[in-house]
């Protein structure tokens, strides 16, 4: 009797495990079909917002707030009345930040501080350049670095109805950087160099015979990045002094024969790129183009490539909007737009699959 009993046991816990699964599995779906974000963007990165909003289809929502300004310059934002009442009926709310000058970031700051208090479900800041990034360590007594300044700032962004709000940030400058964010925030770090393997696809499929490459300007690029590119053949620049000068030059891989693309993870004035592209073309490179998901390009150093026979194509994103609209239309440049990753994110997606 026992035994039967222990079977009829068994046999009940058998059939209770497929039947859990399957429920979660129809509330996964259920869940994923009824996932419904509202979208709210700072006004520089409308474009990439209404692409997000067009990727979403049914599952996005944009939300149409006037970033006024009163007479002495300080913001006077007012966010759309029904918006406010129904914030928290939204499976969650996005805010597509951008602080490519330091003058735009108070009023981004003041709405991304209101939304949590305004209940805000699953509060996903995405912020597509962390812009002080490159000023992260101290060297000098007196330096301050502004990484750790910023990160405080953004640190301060209360909780909301679902708990913390959680920063995406898109090749961050250095990884260490999200150590300076509190515990009061999540943060997720991305890679927008998914958007470059998606066009290599393209590339292989127009020209089936052109072998392709990809070059990093120094050891830390190829540290970071080299693991996303494993069937492609890789190659590792590096500066040496001769004399006075530092010289780039390669110091591992073949590119002759090769479409070398240089990957880095954003470009300033635009010289190390040039310098790397060289030895390069020298070598017997076939072509050579850049991609970087950051087009900083202070001073319009971007002018520097234009009409340069180096450089084949250079591809950036639309990390920082005011770089795309000086270089929209212009040789060799091509924006790839962060869009369908952030849509694929909001969706659940993960990079590999998208």
């Amino acid at each position: 009797g026992g035994g039967a009993s222990a079977a009829a046991g068994c046999a009940r816990r058998t059939w209770a495990v497929p039947g859990a699964a399957m429920a979660a599995f129809r509330r996964s779906a259920s869940e994923t079909a009824g996932r419904v974000w509202l979208i709210f963007y700072y006004e520089s990165m409308k474009e990439t917002a209404q692409k997000v909003k067009d990727n979403l289809g049914g599952q996005g929502v944009l939300s149409e707030l006037q970033w006024n300004r009163f007479n002495d310059g300080f913001p006077n934002l007012q966010i759309n009345k029904s918006d406010a009442e129904r914030l928290e009926s939204f499976y969650g709310t996005c805010f597509i930040v951008s602080f490519h000058s330091p003058e735009v970031i108070f009023e981004q700051l003041a709405l991304l501080y209101a939304l949590p208090k305004l209940r805000a479900r699953n509060f996903r800041i995405i912020l597509p350049w962390f812009s002080t990034g490159t000023m992260e360590r101290v060297e000098q007594l007196g330096q301050i670095a502004t990484a750790n300044s910023l990160a405080r700032m953004l640190s301060c962004c209360p909780s909301g109805p679902g708990g913390p709000a959680t920063i995406v940030i898109y090749d961050i400058h250095a990884l260490q950087e999200q150590f300076y964010f509190s515990d009061s925030v999540l943060v997720e770090l991305k890679s927008a160099v998914w958007l470059l393997k998606h066009k290599i696809e393209d590339l292989q499929k127009e020209h089936p015979n052109e072998e392709i490459a990809i070059a990093f300007p120094d050891d830390g690029a190829h540290k970071r990045f080299k693991a996303k590119f494993e069937k492609l053949p890789l190659i590792i620049c590096a500066k040496v002094r001769e004399g006075d000068r530092r010289i780039v030059h390669v110091k591992e891989g073949e590119p002759k024969n090769r479409h070398c693309i240089i990957v880095d993870d954003l470009v300033q004035s635009g010289g190390t790129l040039l310098e790397c592209a060289k030895p390069l073309r020298d070598l017997g490179a076939t072509k050579v183009s850049c991609f970087v998901t950051h087009g900083v390009f202070p001073k319009e150093s971007w002018k520097k490539f234009i009409g340069n026979d180096l450089i084949h194509k250079f591809w950036l994103t639309d990390s920082i909007p005011t770089t795309c609209a000086q270089i929209a239309g212009t040789a060799p440049f091509e924006v790839l737009s962060l869009a369908p990753l952030i849509s694929n994110y909001l969706r659940g997606v993960a990079e590999e699959e998208s």
